[in-house]
C-alpha cells in the first residue's frame, strides 16, 4: 500500500471514530436530557454525514479515492466480515434517526442553566431606642 493510500486510510479512520463520537453523544444527550454547543457540533457531523452518504448512493465518497490511491478494503471491512460491513451504514444511519429524534422529542435541560438561589430570609434587625 503507498503511503498516500495509507493516509487517507487513517484519515478515514479518524473520521470515523469522531463520527461513531458524535452518534454516541447525541444518545447521551437524548437519554440525559442536555443541551449544549457539543450537541449542536454532533448533531451537525451526523448530518454532514448523511449528506456524504446521500451523495455516495449509500456508500462512502472516500472509498473511490481509497481504490484509487491503492487500498481496495473498504474501512467497515478492515474490523467486520464482508456481510456486517455491508449492512453497517444501514444500521447506523437508523441507530442515528432514533437518536436524532430522541434529542427532538425529550425536553430540554441545559447543563449550563443557571438555578435559582433560596435564601433564608435574615431576621429584622432594626433597634428601638
Amino acid at each position: 500500500m503507498s503511503v498516500q493510500a495509507a493516509a487517507v486510510r487513517t484519515a478515514h479512520a479518524l473520521v470515523a471514530l469522531v463520527e461513531l463520537w458524535a452518534l454516541g453523544w447525541v444518545w447521551a444527550c437524548g437519554i440525559t436530557r442536555r443541551r449544549g454547543r457539543a450537541l449542536r457540533i454532533a448533531v451537525g457531523l451526523l448530518v454532514a454525514e448523511g449528506v456524504a452518504l446521500a451523495i455516495g448512493r449509500g456508500n462512502c465518497p472516500l472509498g473511490p479515492l481509497q481504490s484509487r490511491l491503492g487500498d481496495p478494503v473498504p474501512l467497515f471491512e478492515l474490523v467486520l466480515p464482508p456481510r456486517a460491513a455491508k449492512a453497517a451504514i444501514p444500521i447506523l444511519f437508523g441507530v442515528a434517526m432514533a437518536g436524532l429524534a430522541l434529542v427532538a422529542r425529550v425536553p430540554v435541560t441545559t447543563s449550563t442553566a443557571v438555578r435559582p438561589v433560596r435564601r433564608r430570609s435574615l431576621p429584622d434587625r432594626t433597634f428601638v431606642l
